[in-house]
Order: structure tokens, then C-alpha cells, then sequence
């Protein structure tokens, strides 16, 4: 479910954005620089999956607790990140008199197709920079990801998109931003949780033992039950919210302070908003 979320909300923001700038430049009748901004889309995709390759290269020369230390540092990062994100489209949530002036800008500099490629590739190319490392930070999670639920998330994704800019649709964007935000927060405590969790494994932090454990014993058969973090439901929870049967205190103390500061932000910034 995480990471159905998080494509969904990445491939609708770079639509959203690569929507506005394509239209703009249409209404302004500068329909000859949608090809600079066709080429700033496609470049980006393909810098994009080159990051992946070498992220996924370089991530994999890690062993023993240096692989821990890494992810602990991923998943903090990704946790920041995926904040920032947040926080910056409760502020932002009509982003297109933003880029518009962007737009403008860039069309009355003396090299107009250049601005517009670089608006295009920056915009594509962070989200797909995101996505990378969200996704990377879900699979070690939930030990993997669901390609049919990030499949799924970018194809509405796109949806949406295509229904607002081609269709002409009048998509409650707002309702729609601040729904997925909410669960975005327990996606964000949760992987700053972890990646505590994972500098505690590495022995970058000390561990100072267990706050709880309500993990119930594995089944006379060896299986882990539903509810016990590596279960079924257990790991679907882990995945999603960050959930763990058995946190230590720094842990748990990561994921509150996080969970709270983030649900303070993002509920005083709405609030200003509405």
C-alpha cells in the first residue's frame, strides 16, 4: 500500500507540473518550445533510470553492519525527504501560478527553449530521484514491493492527470493531497523509525534494549502469527506505518517525535490554507 501511495502521488505531482508548463506554453502561443519540453521530460526519465542502476550498484557493495549503517542512512534520508515533500505541497497546493511565472520567466531570457528543457528535466527528473529512493526505502520494509500496487499507483496517477489537462476535469486536487498526506506521515515516521532501527543493528547507535515486545510466539509449525511484525498483517503494518512489535526506546522516540512533528506542521500549514 506504501508504495501504491507513494508512485501515485509522485507521477501526479510531475504530471501536474509538466501539465501546467505544457499548457502555459500553448495558451502563451509558443507552441514550438512543447518540444523543449517534451526533450526535458525524456531526458529525465532516462537520468532517471541510470541513477537507478547505480544507486542499486553502489548500495549493493555494502556488507555486514556497513549495509546497516547505509540503509539506517537511506531510510533517515528518504524519511527527510519524503517530509520535505509533504510539508512543501500542504504550502503549495496551487502550484500553478508558481510555475507559470517560472514559465515566463524562462521564455523572456535570451535562450527561452533552453529555460523551458531545464524547468521540464529538473521537475521530472526529482521526482523520479524520489521515487528511487521512497521505493528502495519500502522494499527494505517490507522485504520487497509490490509491482502490481506501484503499477497501479502510477497509472492513476497519470489518470488524473490526463483527466485534468486533456479532459478538462475539475479534480478536487486539495481533497485528494491531503487524504494521501495523512497516510504519508505514518509512511514518513515509519521509515525514520527504521533507519534508526538499522543504525542500532549496525552499532552506530547504542541499544539500549526492547521499549515493548506484544510479538506473539511463532506458531508450533514455525510460521509467525498475523499480528507478529513478520506476519501477514504484521508486515503489511510494518510496511505501511512503520509498525514494529517489539521497538527499542531511541526507536520508538524517532518515530513519535517524527509522527508528531510532522502531523503539527502539516495540520498548521493546512489550517492557513483553508
Amino acid at each position: 500500500m506504501a508504495e501504491f501511495l507513494i508512485m501515485f502521488r509522485e507521477v501526479l505531482e510531475a504530471s501536474l507540473i509538466i501539465g501546467i508548463l505544457y499548457t502555459f506554453l500553448v495558451q502563451s502561443k509558443k507552441p514550438h518550445l512543447t518540444n523543449q519540453l517534451w526533450n526535458g521530460v525524456g531526458l529525465a526519465i532516462i537520468a532517471s533510470v541510470i541513477f537507478s542502476f547505480l544507486f542499486q550498484i553502489f548500495a549493493g557493495g555494502f556488507q555486514g553492519n556497513a549495509s546497516k549503517i547505509f540503509e539506517g542512512f537511506v531510510m533517515i534520508a528518504a524519511s527527510l525527504v519524503l517530509g520535505t515533500m509533504i510539508i512543501w505541497m500542504a504550502k503549495n497546493i496551487n502550484i500553478k501560478a508558481q510555475l507559470e511565472k517560472e514559465a515566463e520567466d524562462a521564455m523572456s531570457s535570451s535562450n527561452a527553449g533552453f529555460g523551458i528543457f531545464s524547468l521540464a528535466f529538473i521537475a521530472v527528473f526529482r521526482e523520479g530521484v524520489e521515487i528511487i529512493l521512497f521505493m528502495y526505502s519500502v522494499m527494505l520494509t517490507s522485504n520487497g514491493i509490490s509491482i502490481v500496487s506501484s503499477t497501479l499507483g502510477s497509472l492513476i496517477g497519470l489518470f488524473i492527470g490526463y483527466l485534468i489537462f486533456v479532459k478538462g476535469k475539475n479534480v478536487p486536487l486539495k481533497q485528494f493531497f491531503n487524504f494521501t498526506s495523512i497516510f504519508l506521515i505514518f509512511v514518513c515516521a515509519g521509515m525514520m523509525a527504521y533507519g534508526v532501527h538499522e543504525l542500532e543493528s549496525g552499532g552506530l547507535i547504542t541499544d539500549y534494549g526492547r521499549f515493548w515486545d506484544i510479538n506473539p510466539p511463532k506458531n508450533l509449525d514455525g510460521t509467525y502469527p498475523l499480528f507478529h511484525d513478520k506476519g501477514m498483517i504484521g508486515s503489511l503494518f510494518k510496511g505501511f506505518f512503520g509498525y514494529n512489535g517489539n521497538p527499542s526506546l531511541i526507536e520508538f522516540i524517532a518515530w513519535l517525535t517524527t509522527l508528531i512533528t510532522m502531523g503539527y506542521s502539516w495540520k498548521k500549514i493546512t489550517s492557513k490554507n483553508s
